[in-house]
């Protein structure tokens, strides 16, 4: 018979009995020690504590250790934890458990540690089997990704084809590589296809030169017609004509580079000179808008007195509805206030939108599921404790007893608080 694991038995026996504290004893100097299947070794001394003081110090920390371990199952089992980390975490505190300076059954807790192996491997084997998933997807978008490339080499889409390129190129680089050989083929036929893209575009580009020199051409004739327009009063027709410049400007295509700007620049100025005129002409339209100025006005400020501050999302928005329903239906507004009271405007719905999104991340579902788990594993870990103390009770261990309910205080304290953060989202 294998004696360690009898006395494991035996420990973990009277564990169930008497808890923690029957792992452990203080000597006469006040060293505390605690009993494992390979003996019995100091863990330390609490200085001015009395003996059961400083063993309930020592318990404590055993405590802390089976809370770590419950935190450990309870992410590996909701899935929170990937099995490299859970590996990695247990190992880490399987090795703080066998070392650890605390009175308890360290060696069951830690057999605990090891009862997980078998799920952290399955996980593991099932995200190996993920890994392999992906990697079967990312083939499959890469051939993708080199057929559209392909596509794209053939076509004639020299604008546009720069762009596509380039999004294919990050979407591929977000990829995971797949078999070497695979990847490497696949890698040279997308590279191919750019090469090939590239070259037809610059020749595609000389030949369009040409045209960029007819296009010069024909604006330094269009700016010739335009300039005896900027001074005409008739400003329907004349409106019309620059219209129709317009249109031509942009038929003609792009000039060389070096002066499109400068031909442009000619043509605007002799535009705004017409239609600068044209403005200060129409500015007198403005006084009949003042009315439709001071409505909203009022409505903005009667809406933002209504609505601000948010304290109900659902509320502010209906009433923000109602008003943008009210401030559509007035007529225009002098054009030297259409910012300002854009801007009233804008600043008034972005506020109604920030309080939606605040609202949404307070009730964020993943936020609240984490303070729910965390609430069910103090609770559980109450009812262990008042388990435990009942049965302390009955056996007429009193010490014992009233250990475990001055457990349960500090727990119920930890409740309390997580209970308020859950209760935040329900607010």
């Amino acid at each position: 018979m294998n004696t360690t694991a009898t006395i494991s038995g035996k420990m973990a026996l009277m564990s169930q009995v008497a808890g923690p504290q029957s792992f452990g004893r203080v000597d006469e100097d006040g060293t505390v020690y605690v009993r494992t299947p390979e003996g019995e070794r100091a863990v330390g001394q609490v200085p001015d504590a009395t003996g059961e003081e400083a063993l309930e110090f020592f318990v404590r920390r055993f405590q802390s250790l089976e809370t770590e371990v419950d935190l450990l199952e309870s992410r590996l089992k909701s899935g929170r934890l990937s099995p490299h980390n859970a590996q990695q975490a247990a190992g880490k505190l399987h090795s703080s458990i066998l070392q650890a300076n605390a009175v308890g059954d360290l060696a069951a807790l830690a057999a605990r540690l090891d009862a997980l192996n078998p799920d952290i491997e399955a996980k593991a084997a099932s995200q190996r089997e993920e890994k392999a998933d992906a990697q079967a997807k990312a083939r499959q978008a890469k051939e993708g990704m080199v057929s559209e490339a392909e596509k794209i080499a053939a076509g004639t889409d020299w604008r546009g084809g720069v762009t596509k390129f380039r999004n294919l190129l990050d979407e591929w680089k977000k990829l995971p590589r797949i078999d070497k050989t695979t990847d490497d083929e696949l890698w040279h036929r997308f590279s191919t296809a750019r090469t090939t893209y590239t070259r037809r575009r610059k020749a595609q580009f000389a030949e369009q030169n040409a045209k960029r020199e007819e296009a010069r051409k024909i604006k330094e004739a269009i700016i010739t017609e335009a300039a005896p327009l900027a001074t005409s009063t008739e400003w329907g027709p004349t409106a019309r004509d620059f219209r129709d410049l317009m249109a031509r400007w942009k038929a003609a295509g792009p000039a060389p580079r070096e002066v499109d700007d400068k031909l442009w620049k000619q043509f605007r100025k002799i535009q705004d000179t017409f239609f600068d005129a044209r403005t200060a002409a129409m500015s007198e339209l403005d006084e009949e808008f003042k009315g439709n100025l001071e409505a909203k006005v009022k409505l903005l400020d009667e809406a933002e007195k209504q609505i601000l501050p948010i304290s109900d999302v659902s509320s502010a928005k209906e009433q923000f509805r109602a008003f943008l329903d009210q401030f559509n239906e007035l007529g225009k507004v002098p054009r030297d206030a259409i910012r300002r009271i854009d801007s009233r405007l804008r600043s008034l719905e972005e506020k109604v939108h920030s309080a939606e999104q605040a609202e949404w991340k307070r009730t964020d579902p993943q936020a609240r599921e984490r303070a729910e788990e965390t609430v069910a594993m103090l609770q559980s870990q109450i009812d262990k404790l008042t388990a435990d103390a009942r049965k302390a009770e009955a056996a007429g261990k009193t010490t014992d007893a009233a250990k475990a309910r001055e457990s349960i205080g500090t727990y119920q304290t930890w409740l309390d608080q997580a209970r308020k953060t859950l209760d935040d989202f329900s607010a």
